[in-house]
Parts: C-alpha cells; structure tokens; sequence
C-alpha cells in the first residue's frame, strides 16, 4: 500500500498530465463540496445535473468519434489497397464534404434536425436526447481521428516491417489494426480521444448556449436535457456574472459573490475549469509520449 503510494505521488509529481487530471478530479471535488453548503437544494440538483449531462454527452462523442473514425480511416485504406475506386471516390468526397462545413455551424443543423424529430414524438427519454447530440457532435468531430489513424497507417506502410510481415503471411487487417493501431498508436490515441472530449465539451457548451438565447421557435432549451451550456444562458446565471463586475469597486464583495452567486458563476467556472484541463492533459501527453 505504501509503495503504490509512492508510486502514485511520483507520478502526479513527474507527469503533466496526471497531474492536470488529479487537479481536475480534486478541483471538481471542492466546487462540489462548496456547492453542497451554499447552494440550495433545486439549484444544486440542476448544476448536478447540468454537469452530468455534460461530461455523460462529452463522453458518448468520444466513443462515437473513434468509432467513426476508425471505420472511415481503414474503410477508405482497404478500398484504395483492393483498387474499389469508385467506393473510394464517393466515401472520401463524403468525408470532405463533412470536413468543408464548419463544425459549429454543422451542429447547429444537426440541432434543429434532432429538435423536429423530439417534437413529432422521438427521443423522449433523457438518455436518448443526450446520446442523439452527441452523435450529432461526433459527426463533425470524427475526422480528427480518422486523419490521425490515416497518418498512423502511411507513416507505418512506408517502412520495411510492413512488406515483411506480408511476406511472413500476415494478414493485412491484423497488420494495420494489431500491429500498427493496437501496439504503435495507443499513446496517439488516447491523447486524440482527450482533445476530441476538449472540443466535445466546447462545442456542446457553445450550442446549448446559442440555442437557449433563441435561436428559432422551433429549437428551444426546452427540447433538449440542461446542459452547462443551456445552464449558463439563464438569465439567473447572466446576472451572476455580471456580479463579478462589483469586485472592481469593492473587494470585500468576493465572499457574497461566492455565496449568493455561485451557480453562475460555478457553472462558468467549471466549463473553463474543465476546458483548461483537458487542454493540458492533452498537451502533458504529447510531451510525455514525444508525439
């Protein structure tokens, strides 16, 4: 118990991620702690839930990406190597289309795809609704992945192992998933599936926010689970944060504004928190793996 211990210290001590990860945890821990003496009972419930939804979506694009990715990226390799050109054609032009939409403004069509669909009657549970966004999310988040297994598979095809394994009459799926993904990319993907929920978190936030200041009659926060982002845009949460403008004129207003004001602001705090993290981890990775 005492060397894992220390094993454990060491490594929060040595490695940038683990170490942004272990503050992220302990962070999130503390906020929940103050959150459970100040903040009353329905608001709690709701940032509890707003927080759940959040991370539960951010996770769900994350699987969903690399699945998506992983298909269209060796989908698109094997269709080349057996020489189905046309089938490549059409698949890689598919996947440029998607890449030349911005993702933002692609999610938000998504939005008001999903949107119609819960109002005739689809997607009536919560789970559903946060797990339809996310696909809608991963849909133009998935490319990330896919160029990186792509890149992966070039840069391992063009050395020597590659035509050896072929001669010793290894399969060539078993060389490009086992060999190249399984044993020589995990470290390069685990930190793509990081920034991908980085970017998860960002995009889901800033479209709940659009949608629940009015982006039509027909999308609405009401059609969809709270989020942080829909939580937010609130007009309650608004004039939380503008509360921070007072400390400007009287610092003594810091332990009010941390009182009286907390959803808000706490709802502000744990999307920058979160973001910041999770764009260290990403970055602790690269320097840890020299990826």
């Amino acid at each position: 118990m005492r060397d894992a211990l220390r094993q454990f210290i060491h490594a929060v001590t040595t490695e940038r991620h683990i170490l942004w990860f272990v503050l992220w945890c302990l962070g999130m821990g503390l906020f929940a702690v103050w959150s459970a003496v100040f903040l009353n009972d329905p608001a709690l419930h709701e940032l509890a839930q707003a927080f759940t939804n959040s991370i539960a979506g951010a996770l769900i694009v994350v699987i969903t990406a690399v699945a998506l990715g992983w298909g269209a990226a060796v989908g698109l390799y094997f269709l080349e190597r057996l020489g189905i050109r046309k089938t490549y054609l059409v698949l890689n032009f598919l996947l440029n289309l998607v890449r030349s939409v911005p993702q933002i403004v692609g999610v938000l069509l998504g939005y008001v795809v999903v949107s119609r669909l819960m109002l005739g009657g689809a997607f009536e549970s919560t789970l559903q609704q946060i797990g339809v966004t996310a696909v809608v999310i991963s849909l133009f988040v998935f490319l990330e992945v896919a160029d990186l297994i792509r890149e992966r598979i070039a840069y391992y095809r063009g050395l020597e192992f590659y035509d050896a394994m072929l001669c010793c009459g290894i399969s060539e799926w078993r060389i490009v998933n086992g060999e190249i993904l399984r044993k020589n990319s995990v470290a390069h993907l685990v930190q793509k599936a990081v920034a991908v929920f980085g970017m998860a978190i960002f995009l889901q936030c800033s479209v709940d926010f659009i949608v629940s200041v009015g982006l039509s009659t027909e999308v609405s926060s009401t059609n969809f689970p709270v989020t942080l982002g829909s939580l937010l845009a609130r007009m309650d949460s608004k004039q939380d944060i503008l509360a921070i403008s007072t400390l400007f004129t009287d610092l003594t207003y810091i332990k009010p504004l941390l009182i009286r004001h907390l959803q808000g602001i706490g709802t502000a705090w744990t999307i920058i928190f979160t973001l910041l993290c999770t764009y260290k981890v990403a970055n602790g990775l690269v320097s840890r793996y020299r990826l």
